[in-house]
């Protein structure tokens, strides 16, 4: 079965690579479209299905992946000719890989198709997309409208297809028999992508520290840190996950979490018994993951006021060996104490060491040594600054990040790339050389003195 997918592709795929820009970005942009002007429908399917989430996050989700990755593919070369550099003797052109495989999680059912989808045809490929169980059914609406789009478009349909109900042994099938895998999901499947025998791309752990600088206006910084950490009940990889605040000011800190929303607990005992129920056997509980934080707090075993938007706890330890270290896929934060910059940096690594090394920081400060400090010591790919981590890590109108839903977290991550995933990690370059005009080569003395 997974070979007459793949058979489909590479007929579909032919056809495609005969297609100038104009065409390839005419698909490009309905696959966007679609899910931007049909945002509120998506959202409702993917709640329901996943029974994760929030519904008016979604929908801003939906329509904001689909605005910003558009936009910074429209008008980009990915066809032919890439450039000639004429001082270089250079010519680059662009080759498509040919099929990739794309494993999308339940987490993100519409957007992560959607934005492999428009990576994968921009650099002309065809996608087959296997997504998780629980959400094949956002998957299979999608693979329906996409597939009337291309039709529409006079294009080959199976230049996307999705299997509707991949077993396990179906999805590796489908990643050793494809050209190039996108992995977006557990660390097994990643590892699994990686395992293939094919070039893949895949994400790390996310659990993104959040530190707060002395000297700054908290009631600008604390509200962008609570909107990252609630978005979407905290299933966004970016999210922020910790408060990590100054010696001499935490108190003031805290207050202002206080001040907009959040229900702090810092006796021991309690947040002892909350992390055996969120984290039972030291394994995040699933029935936790991407519920509304009264949900959160029931199954913690704590009371929470209506209206609380998040909880934050203060653990006893930081780094491994403490749950609360570990990223939390619902809206709970850990709150730590520092007495210098060194000592936030440190509990940051110590915090990421135990997991999600290699993915992301957020920092809220004005004082550029101290946000290159953290840029030099922390074993991430990303260190976001005074922005809400959750929803602009992956890309936005105010950073220079690229926009996607893959987050490449390096080496640390055992991932391939050490940045955000974007079209041009889907074609291969060919670079036709010539000799430079009026070259000549340096003396000895000029290539070894000075």
């Amino acid at each position: 079965m997974i070979q007459q997918y793949v058979d489909r592709a590479r007929a579909a795929q032919a056809v495609l690579a005969r297609y100038d820009q104009a065409k390839v970005d005419a698909i490009v942009k309905a696959i966007a479209k679609y899910v931007y002007d049909n945002a509120e429908i998506l959202a409702k399917m993917a709640v329901d299905e996943t029974r994760m989430g929030v519904y008016e996050d979604k929908v801003q989700k939906k329509k904001g992946k689909a605005r910003i990755i558009w936009n910074a593919l429209k008008g980009k070369k990915s066809v032919g000719v890439l450039r000639v550099l004429e001082q270089e003797g250079l010519i680059e052109v662009a080759k498509p890989m040919g099929v990739v495989a794309a494993v999308t999680p339940c987490t993100n059912p519409i957007v992560t198709p959607m934005c492999n989808a428009m990576f994968a045809i921009k650099a002309g490929n065809a996608i087959i997309v296997a997504p998780h169980p629980r959400a094949k059914g956002c998957a299979m609406h999608l693979d329906g409208a996409y597939r009337a789009i291309l039709r529409g478009l006079g294009a080959p349909e199976d230049l996307y297809q999705t299997l509707p109900a991949p077993s396990n042994e179906q999805t590796q099938e489908l990643m050793r028999s494809c050209d190039v895998v996108i992995a977006t999901g557990g660390m097994g499947m990643v590892k699994a992508a990686y395992s293939s025998g094919k070039p893949s791309y895949g994400v790390g752990t996310g659990n993104v520290q959040c530190i707060f600088d002395t000297g700054i206006d908290y009631a600008k910084a604390v509200p962008k840190a609570i909107a990252g950490r609630i978005f979407d009940n905290g299933i966004i990889c970016s999210a922020e996950q910790t408060v990590i605040a100054p010696k001499g000011d935490y108190d003031k800190v805290i207050a202002e979490f206080v001040k907009n929303g959040a229900f702090y607990v810092d006796d021991a005992k309690t947040v002892e018994m909350m992390g055996e129920r969120l984290f039972p056997g030291g394994v995040i509980a699933k029935e936790a993951v991407g519920q509304p934080v009264a949900k959160v707090a029931e199954l913690a075993g704590v009371d929470v006021p209506e209206g609380t938007k998040l909880i934050i706890v203060k653990p006893g330890s930081y780094g491994k060996g403490n749950v609360w270290s570990k990223e939390k896929m619902f809206a709970v934060m850990s709150a730590y104490v520092y007495e210098d910059w060194e000592g936030a940096v440190a509990i940051a690594r110590a915090n990421l060491e135990a997991e999600g090394i290699g993915h992301s920081v957020a920092i809220h400060s004005d004082d550029r040594a101290h946000i290159e400090y953290a840029g030099l010591n922390l074993p991430v790919s990303r260190v976001l600054v005074n922005q809400i981590c959750a929803t602009q890590n992956g890309g936005s109108f105010a950073n220079s990040l690229n926009p996607t839903t893959t987050l490449g977290c390096g080496s640390w991550g055992n991932n391939s790339i050490s940045e955000n995933l974007f079209y041009t990690h889907l074609y291969n370059v060919t670079r036709v050389a010539s000799e430079k005009p009026e070259w000549r080569q340096p003396t000895d003395s000029e290539i070894w003195d000075g």
